[in-house]
């Protein structure tokens, strides 16, 4: 018998106990619907908020519905595809990250019924709520380019994707398989997880062959179903530089429709219809993304199928106890870890504030989002901006530098910083991104006259 693993085991008992019969309740004071980056984090900071200010919640009050086993540090599937780490040691139990006090009640959400403050699970069961908070993700659609799945699914295809924790690796052992050819590196029109993304493996690909003398056997080409290389201008035009700099290709407006992983063939629809064939020896995938179906068809969402919030307050525009942050959410920035660290604060204060005064509070999300593009090994432009794709940079206020030039300290920031401060702190509610680090001196409803300050 393994008596480490017997012990590890030992150790969780007493934590899945509580929890799961915490989640026995069918009446939560707060519900969260996921758990993942924003719904711990906000879970945490939630009840965090609610005991700094002397407000007592019993165990259970606060409540994460999540069907998952494993919670996983999705930015760091780009590093595991660069061959930095090993998929595993980026993800934990989600059980194991779950303090007693917070519920977790292990199912997935079939429907919302907002009039009547409930929730239906997949088995059927129906759990109340006060308020609720969604930040349930958002719904990786595979099945939308033909052929994809079996492709992935074949370690000889050439096809990989940093987009799930199963085929992460798969990326990272097709980049070290390369000897030459064609490699393509997609991106599709519309929402996705971190935008700079499908070019970061595309960069460091390039390095890596580049250092192992294969780079001028590789015929790197960046095909994208956006008109740009990035969002945000003053981001695009560095990148753009770069990729002529190094000799990659590009297609814009030019979205992957199927993939013949027999013929090593890759199909590209044009904004007029046409299609576009292309011949690949490596193809690098990112799969359009959407919001979940759950959510798409609830009274939530809005046209599109977003939880329709306010963009300042993260409120729902009907529902005056239901918020929603992260990925789900409608609100116009772009999908990332460091959004959420932004907007969880905002999110507490208003709940809180509402809770106390059933007034909103002053706190507004500005849409500060962060994107640390890796460029290459040991060197990552960091873009931070906001709503209207305007820059913000923290160390561009603080040391007056320009974050679109790529440079080493910010590649370390990504390789090894920003992994442990997640499960060392974002998780645990502890992390507030570029702002601060520890649970901030949140201030009193009621403020006392300024003579008095």
């Amino acid at each position: 018998m393994n008596t480490a693993l017997t012990s590890q085991r030992a150790l969780r008992l007493p934590r899945l106990t509580r929890s799961y019969a915490a989640a026995a309740k069918t009446h939560h004071k707060i519900l969260v619907i996921g758990g993942g980056s924003g719904g711990l984090n906000v879970a945490n900071q939630l009840y965090n908020r609610f005991k700094a200010e002397g407000k007592k919640l019993d165990d259970g009050d606060v409540a994460i519905v999540d069907a998952a086993e494993w919670h996983n540090y999705q930015p760091g599937w780009t590093l595991v595809g660069a061959g930095l780490k090993q998929k595993n040691q980026l993800r934990r139990r989600l059980v194991d990250l779950i303090p007693s006090h917070i519920a977790l009640v292990p199912a997935a959400v079939a429907s919302f019924s907002p009039d009547a403050n409930s929730v239906t699970l997949s088995s059927g069961e129906v759990v109340t709520y006060e308020s609720l908070v969604v930040a349930a993700g958002l719904q990786i659609n595979w099945e939308n380019i033909k052929g994809l799945s079996p492709a992935l699914a074949d370690n000889s295809s050439g096809v990989s994707s940093i987009y799930s924790y199963e085929t992460c690796d798969k990326t990272w052992g097709d980049i070290e398989a390369f000897r030459g050819g064609k490699a393509i590196f997609t991106q599709p029109a519309g929402v996705i997880k971190c935008a700079g993304a499908p070019q970061k493996i595309m960069w460091m690909a390039w390095d890596r062959w580049r250092r192992t003398k294969r780079g001028e056997a590789a015929d790197v080409e960046f095909v994208t179903g956006m008109p740009t290389m990035f969002s945000v201008k003053k981001y695009s035009d560095a990148l753009n530089a770069l990729r002529l700099q190094r000799g990659v290709g590009a297609l814009f407006e030019h979205n992957l429709v199927e993939v013949d992983h027999h013929a090593r063939v890759a199909k590209f629809k044009k904004p007029d219809g046409a299609l576009v064939e292309k011949d690949y020896t490596l193809l690098h995938v990112t799969p359009p993304q959407g919001p979940l179906d759950f959510i798409k068809s609830s009274p939530l969402a809005d046209g599109v199928g977003w939880v329709d919030v306010d963009p300042g307050t993260l409120r729902h525009k009907k529902y005056a106890n239901v918020w929603s942050l992260g990925d789900c959410s409608s609100l116009p920035t772009s999908k990332t870890a460091a959004a959420i660290t932004a907007q969880t604060p905002v999110l507490v204060d208003n709940f809180y504030r509402v809770a106390e005064t059933g007034e909103i509070g002053t706190a507004r999300y500005d849409g500060y989002t962060s994107c640390p593009l890796l460029t290459g090994y040991g060197q990552l432009m960091l873009a931070e901006f906001v709503y209207g794709a305007v820059p913000k940079e923290t160390f561009g206020a603080l040391l007056g530098i320009d974050q679109s030039k790529p440079r080493w300290a910010f590649y370390h920031l990504k390789n090894e910083f920003f992994p442990w401060v997640y499960f060392n702190s974002m998780v645990n509610g502890t992390w507030f991104g570029p702002k601060r680090w520890n649970v901030p001196e949140f201030p009193k409803v009621a403020a006392e006259p300024a003579a008095k300050a």
